[in-house]
């Protein structure tokens, strides 16, 4: 009779478990239910994952393991190159443009004049302008940045996610850096970039792929800037206040111990207790909760969804998750595709936000000690071809050069890395793939870009295609 009652209770603890108490569903359109993010957290064991990368030579180049927390943010539609961090002032004007370059506080080092909060910051950011790859296509490019290697389909728009994807760099932290305590070890917010043009819609690279939908993103969406902004998935559900969660909870512990087993067995087990944590928990709470900040810090980051998108990843990081992905939000004008009226969507609509919550940041970051130890990444799919379209000022796609700023985590600040030749259009030194800043992520935080992973189908594979580009951190 006891062993049947076990039988039954494992099988409606199960329900319970995943339905009813932890009271979550998907978390978005690559995102999965808590309990089964939690279960991220197992990864390698701590003393092989040192040692497999103790023996890789990367690891004794400059700034390896120097981070411990990254924040990505990714400038979904591919920016300019020539209006942001490249500009070409003595180019012809079918390739300068409309706007002029300004002096940083680091000599030498011009930047555009839409940034003129970022102008006096450059000392701590270094500025890459010579990425480059040969994908004009959005979707198969966001896979080569996020991921560090190719899509499986190059050059295409039409394929959408999949689990023969590789795996985000923020998944591989799930499972070989996942962090203490109650919070999940990647978030994406304030959602899934995906492009309404697009045949395959949402674009891949953003999720686990063949890891498996345990190290998928805890995606977070809406606009974190409205009054009535909530988390979907950390409310406790209708009815159920924290005490009776409690008690519930003190009822499962107590008939496992009874039968002697999981409520939920296997590995889920630990991951049901760290799902209890996380709705319970007030440090988890309140590090979504941007009401926590001052009036001031709000509008120093900008009261717009950008802006307090990267507060949100500040508290995030503080709060112990290993890397945040604030992508640029859907603004219903094609992002930072600017096909068309590229120079007043830039100076209206995209660069002030960027200019305003980025140097928030950094000084945010700074002021707090935070600032070694987070690593930022501002980068795109792309960017954008010189000649001005004519008829409507836009620019079109154009992978083979683009700019990328990283800070922190080591980076030294106040220098540039590479260089574009005299119209921007392809680099003229030290090419850098997106695979290599890839690998730079990786080696900030102390994890070789040469590491062996065995895929879904047990097969040894270089976690990425690229290099560190080590003399960022010299």
């Amino acid at each position: 009779m006891h062993d049947l009652a076990c039988h039954e209770f494992r099988s409606l603890s199960h329900q319970i478990g995943r339905r009813r108490v932890l009271q979550l569903g998907s978390l978005g359109a690559l995102g999965l239910s808590l309990a089964e993010l939690l279960v991220a957290r197992q990864g390698l064991a701590a003393e092989s994952r040192a040692s497999a990368f103790r023996q890789s030579p990367m690891a004794e180049l400059p700034g390896f393991g120097k981070a411990k927390h990254v924040i990505l943010m990714f400038m979904w539609g591919g920016p300019s190159q020539l209006e942001t961090w490249d500009l070409k002032p003595q180019a012809p004007a079918e390739v300068r443009g409309e706007f002029k370059p300004i002096a940083t506080n680091v000599p030498g080092i011009e930047i555009s004049e839409h940034f003129p909060s970022l102008s006096k910051r450059a000392d701590r950011y270094a500025i890459i302008r010579s990425v480059t790859h040969d994908d004009p296509a959005h979707l198969s490019s966001v896979h080569h940045v996020m991921t560090g290697r190719h899509a499986a389909k190059v050059k295409s728009d039409a394929d959408a996610p999949s689990r023969i994807d590789w795996p985000h760099v923020g998944s591989v932290l799930g499972k070989l850096r996942p962090p203490a305590g109650a919070v999940p070890p990647f978030i994406t917010l304030p959602w899934v970039v995906s492009h309404p043009a697009a045949p395959g819609g949402v674009a891949p690279g953003q999720h686990a792929g063949w890891l498996g939908a345990t190290y998928d993103p805890f995606v977070v969406t809406g606009d974190p800037n409205a009054v009535n902004f909530r988390v979907s998935g950390l409310e406790l559900a209708d009815g159920v206040s924290a005490a009776r969660m409690n008690a519930r909870h003190a009822l499962l512990n107590q008939l496992n111990n009874g039968c002697g087993a999981t409520a939920i067995g296997g590995s889920f087990d630990g991951a049901q207790e760290k799902a209890f944590d996380l709705l319970t928990s007030a440090a988890v709470q309140r590090a979504f909760d941007l009401t926590q900040e001052s009036a001031e810090t709000r509008d120093r980051y900008g009261r717009h969804i950008h802006g307090q998108g990267l507060l949100m990843a500040r508290r995030l990081i503080e709060a112990g998750v290993s890397l945040v992905s604030v992508n640029w939000h859907h603004d219903g004008q094609n992002f930072w595709d600017t096909h068309g009226n590229n120079f007043n969507r830039l100076k209206n609509d995209l660069m002030p936000p960027t200019d305003r919550g980025f140097s928030a940041l950094l000084d945010d970051l700074t002021d707090r000690g935070m600032l070694d130890e987070t690593l930022l990444v501002w980068v795109g799919e792309f960017g954008r071809r010189p000649q001005i379209s004519a008829g409507n000022a836009g620019r079109e796609h154009w992978p083979w050069c683009a700019s990328a700023v990283l800070a922190g985590g080591g980076v030294q600040g106040g220098r540039l890395y590479g260089r574009s030749d005299a119209l921007a259009a392809y680099p003229a030194e030290n090419p850098v793939a997106p695979a290599d800043i890839t690998a730079t992520i990786y080696h900030a935080l102390g994890i070789p870009a040469d590491l062996i992973f065995l895929d879904r189908e047990s097969r040894p594979v270089r976690l990425t295609e690229g290099n560190p580009i080590s003399a960022l951190f010299a």
